[in-house]
């Protein structure tokens, strides 16, 4: 199987993301989950407010650390400067690994270098060719959570053409974007690129969506649109043509020219009056010439203010959140859907018989949520049960598992959350 056959393949594959409000799977569940009557349906509603609160409390936690952690890398101040290089870069290594646990808990995946390149390859759907400073950058990651394959439209040759192409879409992406702590010169063979808008060693961090996987590169810090072969080519070709009439009539007088202001300077002695003539003439075609030029680039300008401001568009009407405000952001996607796991995966265990292996439990849960909400994923089973286990919840029979009744679940799940505080008792 070739490269683009194996992204293929990898853009099949079901997402572990759930796609459904938390409220809603909590409705349907009530409904439809086999519980007998109105009492068993409201403790099961307290057991998820409370399985809702442990998880707020904990990841309350990873939201502290990842703030205090990210002090050292915000883009708008330098608090790093009064601390030395170690303590940076143990803060830089914990920031790291609080964000991945949070981004693993909120269904994304990261996206691998050879995915990306993969997809630079593509058409891309931001018909513009751009410049990134890789030089700059330290490190640079991406993650995703949901795709789909999309038709979409784009123009071509100036909008007087447009067509369809197949297109990955990304639903959710976060872009990690890592600053070298001091600008280096440029790799040998490149050009010099412009200095960073952002402060060395600092951590760029963007929320964006629904972003067509070829368009990846577009979301870079500080890239700059630059001139493809084709728009060279346009601009060019026609200002070649027209400025040749200009430079040849322009080079029959140029040594008539210098005569003449020879003549002013007090070079040479006399000038005839043709002279004069054929040098006024000269003169003219040089402005000529002169706003040739300028027009020629006033276009060039134009048309590279064009596609800026085509890529500005596409970043901004797709950016959802930026730096620090993307902690509580992800913190509460991961908290929602690890409650949505839980839920479901204490829900179906409840039920009566012979409890379900994990691979029982998780294709019933699947084939429920594809029924109940038309949406098919890949539901992590894994994760589901080890937060059940975890909080004292699970009962295994072998390979067979179950979970506590509704009364002792509650009454378990009410110690978990007293162990969280227990100044009262002390004081007592």
């Amino acid at each position: 199987m070739d490269a683009v056959s194996d992204q293929r393949a990898a853009m099949g594959q079901r997402d572990h993301f759930i796609p459904v409000r938390k409220v809603d799977i909590l409705s349907a569940l009530t409904l439809d989950g086999g519980l007998p009557g109105e009492p068993e349906r409201d403790k099961f509603r307290q057991l998820c407010r409370l399985l809702g609160a442990i998880f707020h409390y904990e990841y309350f936690d990873r939201l502290e650390r990842l703030r205090d952690d990210y002090f050292f890398f915000n883009p708008d101040h330098d608090g790093h400067a009064r601390f030395n290089a170690a303590t940076v870069e143990r803060a830089y290594r914990s920031m790291v690994g609080a964000l991945l646990q949070v981004l693993h808990g909120a269904n994304f995946i990261e996206i691998s270098h050879a995915e990306i390149e993969r997809a630079h390859r593509e058409d891309a759907v931001i018909r513009v060719k751009i410049e990134t400073p890789m030089d700059d950058y330290r490190e640079v990651r991406f993650f995703r959570r949901g795709h789909r394959r999309q038709t979409i439209q784009i123009s071509e040759w100036y909008g007087w053409r447009k067509r369809e192409i197949e297109a990955d879409v990304y639903d959710d992406v976060v872009l990690m974007v890592t600053m070298k702590n001091e600008t280096g010169g440029a790799t040998p063979g490149k050009r010099k690129s412009r200095a960073p808008r952002v402060r060395p060693g600092a951590v760029l961090l963007k929320y964006f969506r629904n972003i067509a996987s070829a368009d990846l590169n577009a979301l870079f810090p500080d890239v700059r649109v630059v001139m493809g072969l084709r728009d060279k080519l346009v601009l060019g070709v026609p200002a070649l043509l027209g400025g040749i009439p200009i430079l040849l009539k322009v080079a029959s007088t140029v040594t008539v020219l210098f005569l003449v202001a020879g003549f002013y300077l007090g070079v040479s002695s006399a000038v005839r009056d043709d002279e004069v003539t054929a040098a006024l003439a000269g003169l003219s075609g040089l402005i000529a010439l002169g706003g040739f030029i300028v027009r020629q680039w006033v276009k060039f300008q134009r048309q590279s203010l064009l596609y800026q401001k085509q890529l500005a568009d596409n970043v901004y009407f797709r950016n959802v959140n930026n730096n620090i405000g993307i902690f509580d952001y992800l913190i509460g996607a991961a908290e929602e859907q690890d409650c949505k796991e839980a839920f479901l995966a204490y829900c179906f265990l409840l039920a009566p018989g012979p409890g379900p292996t994990k691979d029982e439990l998780d294709r019933r849960i699947e084939v429920w949520l594809a029924h109940a909400f038309g949406t098919e994923i890949d539901f992590e089973c894994d994760d589901a049960v080890a937060k059940l286990d975890r909080l004292g919840l699970l009962r295994r029979d072998g390979e067979r598992l179950a979970v506590l009744p509704l009364d002792r679940a509650l009454a378990r799940l009410d110690e978990v959350w007293d162990d969280f505080f227990r100044y009262a008792g002390a004081a007592r």
